[in-house]
């Protein structure tokens, strides 16, 4: 018999609502919304809060457990939002914070958590506390990493670390003095030394708890501290080295104290509140130190999502994962794309094999112990798109340009910047406990908390109409009068970068057959030396040379992301024929390629071999086996339950309770006996209950 690609309809004796007892982490399935590429609701061509509320029960339906959001603060959006200049108030892009309370409401109300992230590492360059910095404010600057620079006139950068966006990662202001940046120029580091930054980020982490958030994904959150007298690393290319080497700008033993400290205010509160590393680290054992009791609860395995389709180097890596873990009381957790990195269909090879791999890949994740992540758009397997037009990217490494000196603004009164946490009755926005009272009288159900709009964004351009592309980053930024700052997004190319045109020339358009980057996942070999950005498409450059100190004028800018982050970016096909299929009422801030009407949401629902459909029936089939679901199900994920298993070479075969796991690596089919009744499998799987011929590419599920 053929047993068919997936199964419909699937019974189950749970639902889609997360368990109040039990430790709901250690197994749950969060899917990442990217806010801006998700859903539109107001026709400006990028995705917003009340667009993700409005799509909440698809996520429902396919039978995750919580939503991670990416930052939808207040921001200049020089990098995604990931450029922070108000952490308790949401951007007017997005909505406002009546907005993100419904939000909140929504989710809980469909037995949904909501996941938010956290930018701890930096601030916006429009921050007060860096504006009071360059305005010159009396201890302004201690707040950031303000340095002398180094040669005879400190013209030289303080040391020779780089950004991960590529070239230095410092810029020098106007009285001569640095400011180190380990990404975007408009990202200034924070002195975590300082007990103001602690403070302050305690203060913004329990305003979002008191909005009922249950949990926080904690960007960057092995690079709040660095090693004392801030060493040269003596080599260049350094964005390749993150996750492979020790750096002493990451993975310090002093974030652990952070963690510590973030951990107890977590437990403080009802409900299981979670905090989420974003943590590169140089192995296994140091990634789970951010895990243990006392710290986070979660740390995303990046190595899963760097190794390649190689059957042996995939179980080394699933070995390692769940010893380091386990070693410390902590669940693994799993991912295989992001808004970071090239989607794993193209990582894969592309084409028809690229999404062979990838259903593959994602059945195979779901079926090991420990929680999972699932990306925006995975479940619809969309390829990365290669072929963006120059002039609609955002990617601040794409247009990374040298920056003139930053000169030290004037400020507008002789009184200090205010300090970025105003009393409610400055900004007009009520504490979530305040929100209450006002409730009744504004057309509010009883009990509903009702979030005043956010104060309007510190750019100009706010509410003029601007077009989608123009809000989506390509704004002119506030001046600082004389010799403004010119904004990496729509600064020429004439910084010595290949021109945009050159980076994207002779690459297909983008569909279910794009031909594969140079660095991919296909052969064991791309694994050896791949820090995040190998995945991400960057290049390797040459060194400087031990203890050479690179020009910030001349310094190659390809030595960090090459800036084409926005290909796994491009915003959900929801319906319909033709773009924006249903994205919004208009047009999308990144093109969507026709090919994707065949991807939507709409078009696979119901088809049983789509994507979609696979995804829906895994989900539904972990929660069911008692091997594999929620708590209730059989018990936090443990891996002593989970055994390997003889097969053939490029075949992996584990069990775990009542469950048994083949996977398929080899181009060929392979036939061996059969480990029980197929319940589901990423292709069809031919079987006569003693044998099976497993398909090329493939992962099938089998119950006793």
């Amino acid at each position: 018999m053929t047993h068919e690609s997936t199964a419909v309809g699937l019974a189950s004796a749970y639902s889609n609502a997360t368990t109040a007892s039990g430790d709901w982490w250690r197994d749950a399935v969060i899917y990442q919304v990217y806010v801006r590429s998700f859903a539109d609701s107001d026709g400006d061509g990028i995705g917003d809060l009340r667009g993700v509320r409005s799509r909440l029960p698809h996520l429902a339906r396919l039978g995750v457990d919580a939503v991670w959001l990416t930052p939808f603060y207040v921001s200049p959006q020089a990098d995604g939002g990931y450029d922070v200049a108000d952490y308790r108030a949401v951007d007017p892009l997005f909505g406002d914070l009546a907005d993100a309370d419904e939000l909140v409401r929504a989710a809980h109300g469909l037995g949904l958590r909501i996941i938010v992230d956290v930018v701890p590492n930096h601030t916006s360059e429009q921050h007060p506390w860096f504006r009071a910095a360059l305005a010159g404010e009396p201890g302004a600057r201690e707040r950031y990493l303000f340095r002398p620079g180094r040669g005879a006139d400190g013209g030289l950068p303080p040391n020779d670390w780089e950004s991960v966006f590529g070239g230095p990662a410092w810029t020098r202001v106007a009285d001569g003095e640095w400011y180190l940046h380990l990404f975007a120029p408009e990202q200034p580091d924070l002195d975590w030394t300082h007990p103001e930054v602690r403070t302050e980020f305690d203060s913004v982490l329990r305003f979002w708890l008191d909005l009922g958030v249950d949990g926080f994904r904690v960007d960057v959150a092995h690079g709040m501290v660095k090693a004392d007298g801030l060493p040269d690393i003596g080599r260049g290319a350094q964005a390749t080295l993150i996750g492979t080497e020790p750096l002493p700008f990451f993975d310090q033993d002093g974030v652990h104290e952070i963690h510590r400290s973030w951990r107890r205010l977590l437990d403080s509160y009802e409900g299981q509140r979670i905090g989420v590393a974003e943590a590169w680290a140089p192995s296994s054992e140091r990634l789970a130190l951010y895990v243990r009791p006392d710290e986070l609860h979660q740390a995303f395995n990046f190595r899963f999502l760097n190794c390649p389709w190689d059957a042996p180097a995939m179980r080394t890596v699933i070995d390692e994962s769940l010893a380091a873990t386990t070693s410390v009381g902590a669940p693994t957790t799993w991912v295989l794309s992001n808004h970071d990195v090239v989607r794993h269909v193209t990582r894969y090879g592309g084409g028809a094999q690229g999404l062979s791999r990838a259903r593959a890949a994602a059945m195979l994740m779901l079926a090991l112990p420990g929680s999972a992540y699932l990306y925006q758009g995975e479940e619809l397997g969309l390829p990365e798109v290669t072929a963006l037009p120059p002039e609609s990217r955002q990617d601040p490494a794409f247009r990374r340009v040298r920056r003139p000196q930053l000169p030290v603004p004037v400020p507008a009164s002789p009184n200090p910047v205010p300090d970025p946490r105003p009393a409610p009755e400055a900004t007009g926005r009520a504490r979530p406990e305040a929100e209450a009272e006002a409730g009744a009288g504004a057309g509010l159900a009883p009990g509903t908390q009702a979030a005043p709009q956010a104060p309007q964004s510190p750019r100009p351009e706010a509410g003029t109409g601007a077009g989608p592309q123009a809000r989506a980053g390509c704004r002119a930024k506030p001046g600082y009068g004389a010799g403004a700052v010119p904004d990496p997004q729509t600064a020429p190319e004439a910084d010595g970068r290949a021109r945009p045109e050159a980076a994207t020339a002779g690459r297909p358009q983008a569909t279910l057959h794009i031909t594969p980057p140079a660095a991919d996942l296909t052969r064991p070999e791309a694994e050896a030396g791949a820090g995040p950005q190998a995945r991400a498409g960057c290049r390797a450059e040459p060194g400087y040379g031990a203890g050479a100190v690179p020009d910030p004028q001349t310094a190659p800018e390809a030595d960090g992301q090459d800036g084409l982050r926005d290909g796994c970016r491009v915003p959900v096909p929801w319906a319909g024929a033709e773009p924006p299929y249903g994205f919004g009422p208009a047009g999308s801030w990144l093109p969507q390629p026709p090919e994707w009407a065949g991807l939507s949401v709409a078009a696979q629902t119901g088809d049983p071999h789509s994507t979609l459909e696979l995804y829906r029936a895994a989900l539904e089939l972990r929660r069911a086996l008692p091997g594999l679901g929620a708590p209730e199900a059989g018990g936090p994920a443990d891996p002593r339950g989970m055994r390997w298993l003889p097969a053939p070479d490029g075949v992996l075969l584990f069990t775990r309770p009542g469950f048994a796991c083949t996977l398929n690596t080899r181009p060929d089919p392979v036939e061996l006996p059969a480990p029980g009744r197929p319940v589901l499998s990423s292709a069809p799987v031919e079987t006569d209950g003693r044998t099976v011929r497993l398909p090329p590419d493939s992962c099938t599920w089998w119950t006793p």
